[in-house]
């Protein structure tokens, strides 16, 4: 093969090489970022008692008892910021976190969906509350649906995927617990998700792993949040 026969391959691993740089250079700034101020600013129950829309939000939802909590304890690297439950449904708010001194972002935890037990007034209430939120919300640049490893994609999840694509919030859907899986399982839960995303105009066709419990995707996830809110 000729120099020249060699110049594509070459320009290509030099533009790899480039956006490795990029991304390294990136979770070190939003590791760095995460590692500093993030506080609870608020729970809003109603639409009237949402914080200023001043700064990005980063938005999670999630079924019941999918790690949501989890997850924000890892992201924000603290023990409790995001009060973890055995009890699903506990979360029926919109509660704020602040990123960042000054703030530069929020992170926003949805009401969890999905739950059995929970009566159909609330249930309803918290239906209204969120979609409200997406479909209003000017600041919110990116919704992460959490999807359990074990699990894959449920019809629940799937009306929230609808909800987002309707709402026009491009969002990201984040597998939760993948250590508590076998790593073959896990591939065909990735290629199976993938897959049904690629159906959704909002859903972003990258899919995120993550394990909270072993830290396995945090740094990633961190880097993609920091590149959604433009900061």
């Amino acid at each position: 093969m000729t120099d020249h026969e060699n110049q594509p391959d070459q320009q290509q691993a030099e533009r790899d090489k480039a956006e490795q740089a990029e991304q390294a250079a990136l979770e070190r700034r939003a590791n760095k970022l995460f590692s500093g101020r993030v506080d609870f600013l608020l729970s809003a129950p109603q639409l009237k008692f949402l914080p200023e829309p001043t700064v990005p939000e980063i938005a999670f939802a999630g079924r019941s008892n999918v790690g949501k909590s989890s997850l924000l304890n890892a992201l924000t690297g603290r023990k409790a910021i995001a009060r973890a439950s055995v009890t699903p449904g506990r979360t029926q708010e919109l509660n704020f976190f602040e990123v960042g001194a000054p703030t530069l972002f929020r992170l926003v935890d949805m009401p969890g969906y999905g739950f059995a037990k929970a009566p159909v007034k609330v249930v309803e209430k918290w239906k209204s509350l969120v979609k409200t939120y997406l479909r209003g919300r000017q600041v919110l640049v990116r919704n992460l649906v959490l999807v359990d490893s074990r699990h894959g994609l449920k019809d629940v999840d799937r009306d929230m995927m609808k909800m987002l694509d309707e709402a026009a919030v491009g969002y990201r859907i984040v597998l939760t617990k993948a250590d508590k899986i076998k790593a073959s399982e896990l591939a065909k839960t990735v290629a199976a998700v993938e897959a049904e995303a690629k159906k959704h105009v909002a859903a972003y066709p990258e899919i995120h792993v993550t394990s909270a419990e072993k830290g396995m995707g945090i740094p990633e996830l961190r880097a993609a949040v920091l590149r959604d809110t433009g900061v």
